[in-house]
C-alpha cells in the first residue's frame, strides 16, 4: 500500500498558526514546530497501525477505516472521530471532546512525499514528510 513505510518530517507550512488556533500556548507552538516527528504507517486492508515518534512522545494507534476511535494529541487534547479513504487520500474527521469543534486531517502521497493537511476553525496547515 502506498502509505506503508516510515516518514520523517521535512517541513511545515502554516503549522504555528494552526497550533495557535487550536489554543496551544507559545511554548507548545515553538516545541511543536520542531518536534522531529517520524510516522510509521502499516496498512492491512482497512486496518491501519500508525506509530508516531517525536521529541515528546512515542505512541501506537490502530484504527479501521470508517470506525470511530479516540485519540489524544501531544498536548493532551482529546479527539474522537474516524479516518476514511477518499480516492487515494486518507481523510480524518474528528471532534474535540473539550469544545465540540471539528478538526479535519488528510494524508496523501504527492510525488515521493507524504502530505498531511490539518484544518481547524478555518486555519489550514501542511506537514510534509519524506520517506525515512
Amino acid at each position: 500500500m502506498a502509505f506503508n513505510g516510515t516518514w520523517k518530517i521535512d517541513r511545515n507550512e502554516n503549522y504555528e498558526k494552526f497550533m495557535e488556533a487550536m489554543g496551544f500556548n507559545m511554548v507548545k507552538r515553538k516545541l511543536g514546530a520542531h518536534d522531529n516527528l517520524s510516522i510509521t504507517i502499516q496498512q492491512d486492508g482497512n486496518k491501519f497501525t500508525i506509530k508516531e515518534s517525536s521529541n515528546f512522545r512515542k505512541i501506537e494507534i490502530e484504527f479501521t477505516l470508517g470506525v470511530n476511535f479516540e485519540y489524544s494529541l501531544a498536548d493532551g487534547t482529546e479527539l474522537t472521530g474516524s479516518w476514511n479513504m477518499e480516492g487515494n487520500k486518507l481523510v480524518g474527521k474528528f471532534t474535540r471532546k473539550d469544545n465540540g469543534k471539528a478538526l479535519t486531517a488528510s494524508r496523501e502521497i504527492v510525488a515521493d512525499e507524504l502530505v498531511q493537511i490539518y484544518v481547524y476553525e478555518g486555519v489550514e496547515a501542511k506537514r510534509i514528510f519524506k520517506r525515512g
